[in-house]
This record gives C-alpha cells, structure tokens and sequence, in this order.
C-alpha cells in the first residue's frame, strides 16, 4: 500500500485512502503552501468546505501543485461539501457553483451534503443527484450521517451515497455505523482523526508507537487504514505533511488493532449529528 492506493467506491471511482484536510486553515499563503507540498510530496486528494472560507487558497494551492508535482488534475481528487444554510435543490445547486467558482476547477471529484439537517437533506440529495449525472461531480456523499439519517436518505435516493464523511477516532469508533455503511456499500471516511491533538499525549498510545519506533499520530492513521477507513489528516507544516503520510512501510498487528479499539469512550470533540442547532 502507498500514499496514491485508492478504495473503489460503488460506483466504480477511486478514491485515494489519504489526503489532506484544511479545516480552520484560514486563507493565506500558509494554506496555498500546504496544498502546494501536500501535492508536490505524493498526496493526491484534498478536502475542504465551504463554510472553511478557504476554497479560493485551496484552489490556488491545487494550480501550483499541479504545476509542480507535473501531474494533471485528473490525477487529483478533490472534495468539497454544501453548508446548511444553502441545503434545498436550487440553493444546493448554486452553492456547487460558488464552490467551483472559488476552486477554479471544472468538476469536483466528491460533494457531500455537511451536515444532516431535518427536513433539508432530502431536497439537497436531489441536487447532488442531478450534479452527478450531469457529470459535474465524480461521486456524491454525505458528512455526519447517522445509521438513521442513511436510513431515511435511501428510503427516497436514486443514487445511494458513495461516502460518509464522520468524526473517526481511537476514542470514537463508531462500530455500529461502519457495519451499517460496510453493508451499504457506503465507503467511510474519518474527519479530525487525530481528535483534534488530544490523544497525542495518550500513553497506550505512546506504548504503541514506541514499538513500531513510529510517531502516535502515525499509529492512528495506520490504524485508520487497517479499518478500511479512508483518512485527512489536516496540518499546514510540510515536514508534518510529510511524516502522516509516512504509515505506508509498517502494519499494525491484530493485537494492537484491539488495544486501539479498546480506547473507544463514545467521546465526541466535535457537535452530535443528533443534536445540533447551526
């Protein structure tokens, strides 16, 4: 397995099992620069948001990559998401807009609905739908979707979600949720998977990385792999770009894999998707 290795989603797109996040990276020449050495050091998929505000930087960051690694943007795999305020069919449809506008990119390769607002989810998965077969976007998915939330999505979907896009973490394994989406053929993907720094400092953790003489942030991620969860580790500093994504050369044993499992507390660091008011 590299840095490039890809998971198929149901509908037959790659997607790589790595990448870069940007959230609260604000807009600057630090995040144009983070984009830029993520891609210029092997990363082919980055994943950003409206409501971060930094999609111009990021598709600033996205040309000078390019430019730089020599490769093309259909090398790339890029991600951005609809915030709750635009969720309805014609205002999703114009967020897209906006979004590629600020990217200065021709399609994007996956657009999630952010969050699972009631009564608005349904209306902007029409328009994700509608965006996908006109081909402006690759694959189309969700963020911060619960079994229940899915549930009642595919209940009226044409198209079922290729992504769910959750908080991921040693201290919340969401088990039940990667079963349903394992089932479904819904691929998941962890956001903060580094519990925002606060595990870094966790001594089971640290145990563990001593013996594989790798970093704690690298043993989570690699634990992420092993789980078949599709990964984003965010940081703006190149030689942190660089040593998350150094997870490739070393494997977890199933021992570990429980210990890790075994940290799970239900302790979210991010809002509950049952229970937010934005």
């Amino acid at each position: 397995m590299n840095l490039q290795d890809t998971t198929t989603l149901h509908n037959g797109v790659k997607m790589p099992w790595f990448g870069l996040g940007v959230f609260k990276v604000e807009e600057g020449p630090e995040l144009v620069n983070a984009v830029k050495s993520a891609i210029k050091n092997g990363y082919r998929s980055i994943d950003t948001a409206a409501i971060y505000g930094n999609e111009e930087g990021v598709g600033k960051g996205i040309q000078e990559g390019l430019k730089e690694a020599g490769i093309s943007r259909e090398e790339l795999f890029v991600t951005s998401k609809v915030w709750n305020s635009d969720l309805g069919y014609e205002s999703t449809l114009a967020a897209f807009e906006t979004s590629l506008a600020k990217l200065e990119l021709e399609y994007l390769d996956l657009y999630l609905i952010h969050w699972p607002v009631e009564g608005k989810y349904k209306d902007a998965w029409r328009a994700l739908e509608t965006l996908y077969k006109q081909g402006r976007v690759k694959a189309i998915g969700v963020s911060n979707f619960q079994i229940h939330h899915l549930e009642d999505l595919m209940k009226d979907a044409e198209i079922k979600p290729m992504i769910n896009q959750v908080e991921y973490h040693p201290r919340l394994t969401q088990k039940e949720l990667q079963a349903f989406c394992r089932e479904n053929g819904i691929q998941l993907e962890a956001w903060s998977p580094l519990m925002q720094g606060q595990l870094l400092d966790n001594e089971t953790l640290q145990e563990i990385a001593a013996k594989y003489n790798k970093s704690v942030a690298q043993i989570i991620l690699r634990w992420d792999l092993q789980n078949g969860v599709v990964t984003i580790p965010k940081s703006t500093k190149e030689h942190r770009i660089i040593e998350n994504a150094n997870v490739f050369n070393f494997e977890l044993t199933k021992e570990d894999m429980e210990i890790i499992d075994g940290l799970n507390k239900n302790h979210r660091v991010g809002p509950d998707p049952d229970n937010f008011d934005f």
